[in-house]
């Protein structure tokens, strides 16, 4: 049990010197990660789409 406390001391001075993002900072990443994520979905979206198209229109000679 003393080695569970002394592991949960040390993670709290270890989030102590984190370097937490300012909010603004948070807000330019979030807006980042949720952007990159749309596209990637509509990138691969269209993909998709043009290879099943293309599988359907060979599949139908």
């Amino acid at each position: 049990m003393g080695k569970l406390i002394g592991f949960f001391k040390d993670v709290v001075s270890e989030m102590r010197k984190v370097s937490w993002p300012r909010r603004k900072e948070l807000t330019r990443y979030t807006i980042v990660v949720l952007s990159t994520v749309v596209f990637m979905a509509v990138y691969f979206g269209l993909v998709d789409l043009g290879i099943s198209r293309v599988l359907e229109w060979y599949l139908a000679l």
